[in-house]
């Protein structure tokens, strides 16, 4: 990986990269600050041999290391499912996920992230707004401490207790992640909400594997998981044009939200809740509120692939 040259400070000592060509999203995951949500983040102050937490600014202060921040395409957004445009000529969402490519599982220190070999379009999604498969690079969750919170995307105002993102790149026409997370038409994320109720059954795999990757930066073999089988029966859309949600919160996303959301239990939920944003060696602080709350639409669109 090439080695950046320009870095800005974004949280007291540390330094965060604000060139994003040169960085995989992942490696960008791994170094990134954990981030509370709408509320103040903490991060790490050794005093002696022992860290502690210390704030430091949440999403609302994001605008100051990256003026992207307050762009005209940020996200998540609210979804008000009365304007949103019914657009007939929106083709219907394939997924191909039918070859197992999963690599790994790893705590991020904002999240939880699978990985999936990407050197083909074994693991792709297809049609709907797009004109080229997208391959699937990594998926990974945000939720809250409590269920009345979570999602990044909000519909006519509720939230979600979690919200999964599954995150694509257009290899066709980029060489690289990186170079495709950069571009305007370069990735494309599939948002899927949670909500509680009925135990999800190929949800437990993921589960019970948290507790290998329980702190910030543990990373444990995860190979032969379909992430199809956390996709609900519908795949009915909404779609926009928008952004990472986390920085360096790059205009390069194009969004499909899905209609119907998964259920999982209380109990599976917990699990998510007994991660870490912090290091085994570090003060524990538990990962949770791990979304950036709903940004100005600015004008845009949002279109739907059924009729209201």
């Amino acid at each position: 990986m090439e080695t950046l040259l320009r870095n800005v400070p974004l949280f007291g000592s540390f330094s965060l990269p604000t060139d994003f060509l040169t960085l995989h999203l992942s490696e960008y995951f791994k170094a990134l600050i954990p981030v509370m949500g709408a509320h103040e983040g903490l991060c790490a102050q050794t005093v002696g041999a022992r860290a502690y937490p210390v704030p430091v600014p949440g999403p609302s202060e994001w605008h100051k290391a990256y003026p992207i921040a307050q762009g005209n395409r940020q996200s998540p957004i609210d979804i008000d499912s009365a304007r949103a445009v019914y657009d007939p000529s929106l083709q219907p969402l394939v997924i191909s996920y039918e070859s197992c490519t999963s690599l790994s599982i790893s705590n991020t220190g904002h999240s939880v992230m699978v990985e999936f070999e990407d050197t083909d379009d074994r693991t792709a999604i297809s049609g709907g707004p797009f004109q080229n498969p997208f391959r699937l690079k990594q998926f990974h969750f945000h939720w809250g401490t409590t269920h009345s919170q979570g999602s990044e995307h909000t519909i006519d105002g509720k939230p979600f207790p979690c919200e999964l993102h599954l995150v694509h790149w257009n290899a066709r026409k980029y060489a690289t992640f990186g170079e495709a997370a950069a571009a305007p038409d370069g990735l494309a994320v599939v948002g899927v909400f949670l909500e509680i109720g009925k135990e999800h059954v190929n949800m437990n795999r993921l589960t019970d594997a948290l507790y290998m990757v329980k702190f910030k930066g543990t990373k444990a073999q995860f190979r032969g998981f379909n992430p199809k089988c956390l996709l609900p029966l519908s795949l009915d859309y909404w779609t926009y044009l928008g952004s990472l949600t986390t920085p360096p919160l790059n205009e390069s996303v194009t969004w499909i939200v899905l209609k119907e959301p998964i259920r999982i239990s209380v109990k599976q939920l917990e699990k998510f809740r007994m991660l870490l944003f912090t290091g085994e060696e570090d003060q524990r602080i538990q990962m949770a509120n791990n979304f950036r709350p709903p940004q100005p639409l600015k004008g845009r669109i949002v279109r739907a692939s059924f009729k209201a």
